[in-house]
């Protein structure tokens, strides 16, 4: 199978491996959107009864929950945080909340088995982040292996017109999606949580995005990222 992708790729290199296809097969992974075309190409199904299996989960009770207000979104930020015991991914560029970054760095003392991801849209908007960054960086090494994996993981979508900035912490257990407020045109202080199975394909989402972004690994490579709001206030 992974040859025949390979086969159907532009340059015959697709990153397929057998691990991924097996992974797609038994439902513990997520098939992105341009691998189900190929494969719907070779089987000749259609995604609805090829991916059937992966996605009936998507549909279980209970449903997205809406978040109207900071308190709401801040609370249930960091219950996906706290609740994080194998995967914690956190997207975007804009963080600022303390107590929020803050609780990020505490689990991640705390459970050293727990695999960090968190992908950048641009440079941090805020100091607070990229300091945060640093202080992760201090925290774990990259490339450390001792418990088996890599844990620490952090990059960097530079082109923000071909990869638009979005928004969201996830957890095995839930997700946080932030959203434009529903009381004010200037902040995103509303947001939508979702449940086990739309948590488990924002994972699979973050991972996806983290194999594409340039790795800033290093407390050098992360301190040499111009901070947007400092670069806006010299401008």
């Amino acid at each position: 199978m992974v040859e025949e992708i390979d086969l159907r790729t532009p340059g015959g290199h697709s990153g397929v491996t057998a691990s991924m296809v097996s992974g797609w097969e038994l439902g513990r992974h997520t098939t992105s959107i341009g691998h189900r075309k190929t494969l719907c190409e070779i089987y000749d199904l259609s995604p609805d009864v090829l991916f059937a299996h992966q996605d009936e989960g998507l549909t279980a009770r209970p449903g997205p929950r809406l978040l109207a207000g900071f308190g709401d979104l801040q609370r249930a930020l960091l219950d996906t945080v706290s609740g994080a015991r194998d995967c914690l991914v956190v997207m975007g560029s804009r963080s600022r909340d303390e107590t929020y970054l803050k609780a990020i760095e505490t689990v991640l003392v705390e459970r050293p088995r727990l695999v960090y991801y968190r992908v950048l849209f641009g440079p941090p908007h805020h100091r607070v982040l990229q300091e945060h960054l640093m202080r992760l960086l201090r925290v774990r090494d990259p490339e450390d292996r001792s418990v088996g994996v890599k844990t620490l993981h952090l990059g960097l979508m530079e082109d923000t017109t071909m990869a638009p900035e979005r928004f969201f912490c996830a957890s095995e257990q839930m997700a946080v999606v932030p959203i434009p407020s529903l009381t004010s045109h200037e902040a995103f202080d509303s947001g939508i949580v979702l449940g086990v199975a739309g948590a488990a394909r924002l994972l699979d989402h973050g991972r996806q995005a983290y194999a594409a972004a340039r790795r800033v690994e290093s407390i050098e490579q992360v301190a040499a990222l111009t901070v947007v709001r400092e670069r806006s206030a010299q401008t």
